[in-house]
């Protein structure tokens, strides 16, 4: 297995893990971010540009909700 192959399989996983402990706190959020960012340099490394973009708009999305978990319910 080679370099690049062990990086998207290690950020893949991270991406699972913290997407099923999401529930547990706001940190598994963060993390679930932080892994679509790596999965989103994955996809351009191995030359998949759409997995790339789709995996940074993921990763946006995520910082989006962990900056919302932060605040407290509107009235």
């Amino acid at each position: 297995m080679d370099a690049l192959t062990l990086f998207g399989l290690v950020a893949v996983s991270l991406m699972l893990l913290c997407y099923a402990c999401e529930a547990r706190g706001r940190g598994w959020v963060l993390g679930f971010a932080a892994s679509c960012a790596l999965g989103s340099a994955y996809g351009f490394l191995q030359g998949a540009w759409p997995f790339g973009v789709v995996e940074a708009i993921w990763s946006l999305v995520a910082f989006h909700r962990w900056i919302n978990a932060a605040r407290p319910p509107a009235r």
